[in-house]
């Protein structure tokens, strides 16, 4: 068999393809038959070859979804903002980005799912592999610039993607009342850290986003 001169474009495809079918069919109602079926002449083994289960296609989607307008990237080299203020405006466009339409259908796909333990761990290296560096790097800034005041930015990086699953109903069953607390915690948590990154504005459109 030839092998394949161009793996990163058959990656995409898949990725593109699965995708697409989970937003159209839900993850659950789409099998590897089904992305086979869409990719136009690629076998089972070649998404076998790049993808060992299901679960893994779904974490890479995950991937390129932060990492296509990474907001961290975004607010980098912008000069005009100190570290803490990049780091809130970083947050604030990813919480635009997360709320858009398709973005918001493959999280409401994934959380159900998080009940399953392997596709627990992958978003959970998910998000330790892409998160926790992006946050590091701008709290060590912040941290340069005096714009915030703590020895744990490595500990904060680390913490800030575990909050992510801790505010997720299917690992954490919560009412909405008590998600909101949950939020107004993390904020007073934070603020009190001497990191305050979660500003008024954010805490009140996550509620509205909650509704």
């Amino acid at each position: 068999m030839a092998r394949n001169k161009y793996p990163e474009q058959t990656v995409e495809k898949i990725l593109d393809v699965s995708e697409r079918l989970f937003l159209e069919k839900g993850y659950d109602n789409t099998t590897i038959q089904d992305i086979v079926d869409s990719l136009d002449g690629l076998s089972k083994g070649a998404i076998y070859h790049h993808f060992d289960s299901k679960e893994a296609i779904l974490s890479a989607i995950e991937g390129r979804i932060f990492s296509k307008d990474n907001p961290f990237k975004i607010v980098e080299n912008d000069d005009s903002l100190n570290g803490l203020q990049k780091l809130q405006t970083a947050i604030s466009y990813n919480q635009k980005k997360q709320s858009k339409p398709d973005n918001k259908k493959i999280s409401n796909e994934i959380i159900p799912l998080l009940k399953n333990p392997r596709i627990l761990a992958s978003s959970i290296e998910s998000n330790r592999k892409y998160l926790a560096p992006e946050f590091y790097k701008l709290l060590e800034e912040a941290k340069t610039d005096n714009s915030i005041s703590t020895p744990y930015t490595k500990e904060i990086s680390e913490l800030v993607p575990l909050l992510e699953l801790w505010m997720m109903p299917s690992v954490f069953p919560a009412t909405q009342e008590e998600m909101v607390k949950k939020l107004e915690f993390i904020k007073e948590l934070f603020d009190k850290l001497g990191v305050p990154i979660f500003t008024d504005e954010y805490i009140e459109n996550t509620k509205r986003l909650l509704k």
